[in-house]
């Protein structure tokens, strides 16, 4: 339920109130991606905390030795969720409730 309010703010759900309200996305699901929701829900998608703000305050991120795998993992994490809609989400959803055969 904290989450809905969020998604509501930042246009990426329409409420309706009164009979027959709810929530409906304010685009279409191809417009979003994984990415972007869980930016805005989770406040970002790095794997370390030093790499949340930018630039890094950390006062060691000039001699950090694992400071670029960091930074690799943080994009390689971005590019695979930025890749991902709702809609690929919805396909592959109805694509197993196809195959789900119950007797």
């Amino acid at each position: 339920e904290q989450i809905v309010p969020m998604l509501g703010k930042s246009n990426i759900l329409r409420t309706t109130r009164g009979y027959q309200g709810g929530y409906r996305l304010a685009r279409a699901p191809q417009d979003y991606t994984v990415g972007e929701i869980l930016r805005l829900t989770e406040g970002g998608l790095a794997p370390v905390a030093c790499l949340d703000q930018h630039p890094n305050p950390c006062p060691r991120c000039g001699e950090c030795a694992t400071l670029p795998m960091w930074e690799g993992l943080e994009r390689v994490i971005c590019n695979y969720l930025d890749g991902i809609t709702l809609q690929d989400l919805l396909e592959q959803q109805t694509a197993r409730a196809a195959n789900d055969y119950v007797i």
